[in-house]
């Protein structure tokens, strides 16, 4: 990662959002935060996953950027302890490449997952995508069927029964509500949802719509999200 080449020119995009950095190297948590720091983000840092989880109790962040390969706490266990209390967006950071990496770092909870050595111009992407739904706004309440999406607060209930969902969740499940009944291709999905093109091997739609159907079919509950195989998915009755 060539720091000068990747942030050189950039335009300033953060509008002050808050991001926390958790990594064990002192060079990339530099590269990172005098990066994001150039593009309006306020960064704070962590260099193990102990001192990340206290900080995000004293003040939640927009967003975590969280190193997998740490002492003490691993990247794994501290994303798994977040999601049972929060739903900020996590962006994952590993050298482990391949598949069933990936997975491991989504099953963990974490709502993307980024291999180094990466370029700073991909991370900002991936941030970008992860906070663009978290920006404050007029919200909408959504229906379809049982099933209710309110935009604003990002409450999901189907019938009376509330169902908690991380951030990525929830943005995937409202895009497909606002388009019910069409089938809608995996690249459309990977350009709304994440806001980039997927190697062509990633399953990682396939892996959220599985996270989705548990929540939203547990207790016996209709399905809602089918598959239109080698096509996409579509929500429908």
């Amino acid at each position: 990662m060539n720091v000068e080449d990747d942030i050189t020119g950039m335009v300033s995009t953060g509008q002050n959002r808050r991001i926390l950095v958790v990594d064990d190297d002192p060079e990339i948590v530099s590269f990172l935060k005098r990066g994001l720091t150039y593009e309006g983000y306020s960064v704070a840092t962590a260099a193990d996953g102990s001192e990340a989880l206290a900080k995000i109790r004293d003040s939640e962040p927009d967003l975590v950027v969280l190193d997998v390969m740490m002492p003490g706490l691993d990247g794994m266990e501290v994303s798994k302890r977040l999601r049972q209390a929060s739903s900020v967006p996590i962006l994952m950071l590993t050298a482990k490449g391949t598949v069933a990496d990936k997975v491991a770092g989504l099953d963990s909870g974490a709502d993307d997952y980024l291999v180094k050595p990466f370029a700073f111009d991909e991370l900002l992407a991936r941030v970008r995508a992860l906070l663009r739904r978290r920006q404050p706004g007029q919200g909408e309440l959504l229906r379809f069927s049982d099933l209710t999406l309110d935009t604003l607060t990002r409450e999901v209930k189907r019938g009376n029964e509330a169902i908690e969902l991380t951030a990525q969740e929830f943005n995937l499940l409202e895009l497909f509500i606002r388009h019910p009944r069409q089938v809608l291709k995996r690249n459309l999905i990977y350009e709304k949802v994440w806001g980039y093109d997927f190697e062509g091997e990633s399953n990682v739609i396939e892996v959220y719509v599985r996270y989705l159907r548990a929540k939203l079919e547990a207790g016996g509950r209709p399905r809602l999200i089918h598959t239109v195989r080698g096509v996409g998915y579509a929500l429908r009755e």
